[in-house]
């Protein structure tokens, strides 16, 4: 019985952690830090950014398409294996999406009025491909810096050095109490409110709203709009009130390094409760296309990543942009960030403030895009959807490689 409530518990979490995604974003707390902020995103080239973006939803979206294709061919060759309608979407949900998106994949499938089996299986599925992506992407990372850097394609560094410093990110934890990070700045004081209470109040405040909105589109029954989980409506009222707190000054009152730790506490009750939960003997019957899945999926991956990578950014860093995407396809961008680190150990290049441009703009047109793909997810078949992660990742790509020759001379002077 408990396991039965722990199962629950990742899709509960889940709200919370995507409404808090966009509170905070683009604030910053005097107008100095404004000043440098517009000074380095125009010293960026927008277009780089773009192509960073369009790179990386092809290759979530190709992801996709893997786990369907997966799905269709065990279907044909072993039906008695029973693949359900939405096998394979775990694949892109655990490798891109990471162990948080992964967490929440029951709640999703669970909102489509797919049974509890089902989606339980699916979740179980969804958090072992993320844990195969996250360890397999940070070793294969590692494999490719060094070859990278015995053959003299990283730009940063020309031989791997080991850091003493370095070691808390081996190990998970800092000894010295002066290298120590702080949790955030208090936005308010402690006699009037705390200030991870003010942010707590804030996002549980947007989900119960989501909450209320979501119940009203399902009882006027808005075709389109009554298949989106709760999360999305969570994240576009979340947004509106980020923006209204940029227009009315009050951005003095959050702290994007306190919503961080919020979101990161809730992530590992989230994580912990989807490991605890797995189904592990219905995961077992899914071993062999699993597995398969797992290996195309780092074989696709590498293929989009590094190789393209190479031929947009060339002689600009390109390896350096391509592990800081692969440590994200595979895992979350904090493993993105710690391959970058290995062969960039100050970000000294424009790798990670580009990319994170790129990744931020997911955040918002996802709002537009996530809803298309959830309803083929929510209604139609495995085909279907293996034919919309197809279009999608062509249309992205072909985004990125629009953007490349309109601003081929500009990238070949630099």
């Amino acid at each position: 019985e408990w396991i039965k409530t722990y199962s629950l518990l990742p899709g509960i979490l889940s709200v919370p952690i995507f409404a808090a995604i966009p509170l905070g974003m683009f604030l910053s707390s005097s107008n100095n830090s404004n000043d440098n902020k517009k000074k380095n995103i125009k010293s960026l080239y927008p277009s780089k950014v773009l192509i960073c973006f369009g790179l990386f939803q092809c290759a979530a979206m190709t992801q996709s398409a893997i786990g369907y294709a997966t799905n269709m061919f065990f279907s044909k060759v072993n039906p008695q294996l029973n693949m359900y309608r939405t096998f394979g979407y775990e694949l892109s949900a655990g490798f891109a999406g990471g162990h948080g998106l992964a967490a929440s994949t029951g709640k999703l499938l669970e909102s489509f009025g797919i049974p509890q089996y089902e989606w339980e299986i699916a979740q179980g599925v969804a958090m072992t491909t993320a844990t195969v992506g996250l360890i397999g992407g940070m070793i294969f990372g590692i494999i490719f810096i060094n070859i990278a850097v015995r053959r003299n394609k990283t730009n940063i560094i020309k031989a791997i050095k080991k850091n003493n410093e370095d070691k808390s990110m081996e190990v998970g934890y800092n000894k010295d109490i002066s290298k120590q990070n702080s949790l955030g700045r208090e936005t308010f004081l402690s006699s009037s409110i705390e200030t991870i209470t003010f942010h707590l109040a804030i996002i549980f405040a947007v989900c119960g709203i989501a909450y209320i909105v979501l119940n009203f589109v399902k009882r006027m029954n808005i075709a389109g709009l009554n298949v989106l989980p709760v999360w999305t409506y969570s994240m576009i009222i979340m947004f509106a009130l980020n923006f209204l707190i940029k227009k009315t000054n009050l951005t003095w009152m959050i702290d994007a390094k306190v919503k961080a730790k919020i979101m990161g506490t809730l992530s590992d009750f989230a994580i912990v409760s989807a490991i605890t939960s797995l189904p592990i003997k219905a995961i077992m019957n899914y071993i062999a296309p699993i597995t398969v899945m797992c290996i195309l999926g780092f074989i696709i991956t590498y293929l989009l990543v590094f190789p393209l990578g190479d031929f947009f950014f060339k002689h600009d860093y390109s390896f350096e942009r391509a592990i800081v995407s692969w440590g994200t396809l595979t895992g979350v961008l904090t493993t993105g960030m710690i391959l970058l680190k290995i062969c960039d150990p100050e970000y000294k290049s424009p790798a990670l403030s580009e990319f994170s441009l790129g990744f931020s703009l997911m955040s918002i047109t996802g709002l537009l895009i996530v809803p298309i793909l959830n309803n083929v997810l929510a209604r139609g078949s495995t085909f279907d959807n293996f034919i919309t992660a197809i279009i999608s990742a062509i249309l992205y790509f072909s985004f990125a490689f629009t953007i490349f020759l309109i601003n081929k001379k500009s990238f070949t002077k630099n």
